[in-house]
């Protein structure tokens, strides 16, 4: 399979890397008591400096994720905080997404990219029914995760960073397991993967 967003080497990046756990908190918490700040994006902008956007946002993205131990929540965060979109509800409601509540369903990074999506592409008139742009978008953002992870759904990807599925809301055991295996860390190579996909479409889109 081919590793176009470079899966192995983040994973022993990750594995030696120093979480600034205080850092992370204190930036969290400032969103929580602020909100997310709203942001007229400035297009030239945006395109001149679109790989640090791209390389910050999946840091921030890794970075929430290990904060939260949720990768929908953390991959929303961190795309709506770059782009300054929603709110801090869209990120409450996105709490149970991992897994489709951890139970084999979609990996929540496709959640928390698709609900960025929406609301980056979908009209700000919401009676305008007829209008596919988010589809299209969307489906672009579904074939490349797709394509750098062999699949779309947690079991998979579980195997993928953490070499088996680990099913862990089906028993204490599991769970333990889990928790012991290095999911911390290596789980949030999900995230920051499907962040910076997502960020990339949208930068695609202001370049045309």
């Amino acid at each position: 399979m081919s590793d176009p967003y470079q899966i192995r080497k983040r994973q022993e990046e990750l594995n030696s890397r120093e979480w600034p756990i205080a850092d992370i908190e204190a930036r969290f918490n400032q969103l929580v008591q602020n909100g997310i700040p709203h942001k007229t994006l400035d297009r030239k902008t945006m395109l001149r400096e679109k790989e640090a956007i791209l390389d910050r946002v999946q840091r921030r993205a890794e970075d929430y994720c290990y904060l939260m131990r949720n990768c929908a929540k953390s991959s929303a965060t961190a795309l709506l905080e770059e782009f300054g979109l929603g709110s801090l509800d869209i990120i409450r409601g996105l709490g149970p997404f991992p897994g489709l509540a951890m139970s084999g369903g979609i990996c929540g990074p496709v959640a928390g990219g698709l609900i960025a999506l929406g609301l980056f592409f979908s009209p700000p008139d919401i009676t305008k029914h007829d209008d596919a742009g988010a589809y299209l978008y969307a489906r672009v953002f579904i074939n490349r995760f797709e394509a750098a992870f062999g699949s779309l759904y947690c079991p998979d990807i579980q195997k993928r960073l953490l070499g088996k599925y680990y099913d862990p809301m089906s028993s204490m055991e599991n769970l333990k397991a889990f928790n012991t295996s290095g999911a911390r860390k290596q789980c949030v190579i999900a995230p920051g993967i499907g962040a910076r996909i997502a960020a990339e479409i949208m930068l695609e889109s202001l370049a045309k």
